[in-house]
């Protein structure tokens, strides 16, 4: 199992000549990729890991292109020899989405500063995609060369499989298998020789220095223009008014009509099937993250997706006949179920403590009672060896003595099995509070790394707040 922290401080000292200071995981996404900030005499970078190495040389080659047509995406400083390790510039921590959502004070309100960012983002995405897009090196796309037939296929098989049959919705496997080849066939008819960004959404457009910045492209390919644009104006959590959207439709086809031919009535035609591609795809991926990887945070965007399907529905735009889609769609609209699924619950507070046997343990302050206190004593002690003495479970070389011992991970596997079985019952019962303790000797090593690994688990499976106590520190 490769070290993820050590191959990081490697590559780290290849590229500036000193040590990393220090390194924080950066909370994980929808993908399997890993990103961690790390800080150095040479200021703070992003550190990024992924296994599928054809998807990094796409990333990699893709923004050395994009930086030479001047254009708003992160300077990679260094990239590792096997390619699975690169160092990006950092581009801070927000996004247009937490910017959207930081500023919005009702439904179908837009904070003025925010329709400024996102009519500069509307006016720099045909940067991308034409003028970019034309000498763009597409042999370096991954998975696919283009969003052709195979790509649409493949996104709308991720709808049947990962959402309708889950989340049980009834269909005709061989009528909607019809439905979808009458459906791409419609959306092959549009142009789709420019470069696609294919995950163009708020929470890959980074605010950095009051402007646009732009990540996760890794996965463009050629394709048609309105594919984006539909990504943009439909994110589900973003929640866009719908006049906003129309605005914004306006104001794209103005910028791209002054850099290339463009004909409106054209690419009207085919915007709201892209829309609908687009939608059925991230509800895929909403299905897989949530039902079948048990991620309950994504299932929070499906109401959202399912009051834009109902608006595309409504609209009635799409040129094509495709009765069995729209049955399906019909009952995924007209199940109020959809349409109210729960927070996991950010009502919830797991407050987690580390703390030493040798004084109090920590008090429960809400009432309840209950709760857990595990006992790490078991587990290897860092603290028996002089050169973890002045040192604690949130350091580097504690933890790295840690992760190296079976014991420790098999003893945090049923912590985190036991813990989420609790997060779930109190989520569905609308209890407030658990409360989780983590008890060593000294409350300085074991306790305090336990502690530390449960709050980043949480964080990462769950929509729960959290409290990370460390008694014996603050001491």
């Amino acid at each position: 199992m490769v070290n993820l922290e050590e191959e990081i401080v490697k590559h780290y000292r290849s590229w500036c000549g000193s040590d990393a200071l220090k390194i924080e995981k950066i909370a994980a996404s929808g993908s399997y990729r890993q990103y961690f900030r790390v800080i150095g005499a040479s200021g703070s970078i992003v550190a990024a890991y992924n296994r599928d190495v054809r998807e990094n040389l796409a990333f990699l080659k893709f923004t050395r292109h994009f930086r030479a047509m001047h254009l708003p995406v992160p300077l990679v400083l260094y990239s590792s020899p096997d390619s699975a390790f690169y160092l990006l510039e950092d581009l801070g921590d927000t996004t247009l989405y937490s910017a959207l959502t930081k500023l919005r004070r009702k439904e179908n309100y837009i904070h003025p500063d925010i329709v400024k960012i996102y009519l500069k983002v509307i006016e720099l995405l045909p940067s991308f995609q034409i003028i970019a897009g034309h000498s763009i090196p597409f042999s370096y796309c991954y998975p696919r060369p283009a969003f052709d037939r195979q790509s649409m296929m493949w996104d709308l098989n991720y709808f049947k499989y990962y959402f309708l049959k889950l989340a049980r919705v009834s269909f005709d496997e061989q009528l909607l298998e019809e439905d979808f080849n009458a459906f791409t066939g419609f959306l092959l008819e549009a142009p789709g020789d420019h470069f696609m960004y294919r995950d163009f959404q708020s929470r890959n457009i980074m605010i950095h220095n009051n402007t646009p910045w732009f990540i996760d492209y890794q996965g463009g390919r050629k394709g048609a223009l309105q594919y984006d644009l539909a990504s943009l104006l439909y994110d589900a959590k973003a929640d866009l008014p719908e006049d906003f959207r129309g605005q914004l439709v306006n104001h794209y086809i103005n910028t791209v009509t002054k850099l290339s031919s463009l004909e409106e009535t054209n690419f009207r035609k085919y915007f709201d099937g892209f829309v609908l591609i687009r939608i059925l795809q991230a509800m895929g991926a909403y299905g897989f993250r949530g039902y079948y990887e048990n991620k309950p945070l994504f299932l929070q965007s499906i109401p959202y997706a399912v009051k834009n399907l109902k608006i595309l529905l409504d609209r009635d735009h799409i040129p094509v006949k495709l009765p069995m889609l729209m049955k399906a769609l019909g009952e995924i609209i007209g199940n109020p179920g959809f349409s109210s699924i729960r927070a996991t619950s950010s009502d919830l507070n797991v407050k987690i403590f580390s703390f030493s046997y040798k004084k109090e343990l920590p008090a429960d302050e809400s009432g309840n009672g209950g709760g857990f206190i595990f006992d790490c004593r078991a587990l290897p002690n860092p603290g028996r060896y002089p050169e973890f003495a002045d040192l604690t479970g949130k350091d580097r070389l504690v933890v790295d003595f840690l992760r190296k011992e079976p014991e420790v991970d098999a003893f945090l596997n049923h912590v985190f099995s036991l813990v989420s079985q609790s997060v779930r019952n109190y989520t569905d019962r609308g209890f407030k509070s658990l409360m989780v303790s983590f008890g060593c000797t000294g409350g300085q090593h074991r306790s305090v790394y336990s502690a530390e690994e449960l709050s980043k688990y949480l964080v990462e499976k769950f929509n729960v707040k959290v409290e990370l106590n460390h008694t014996n520190l603050t001491l």
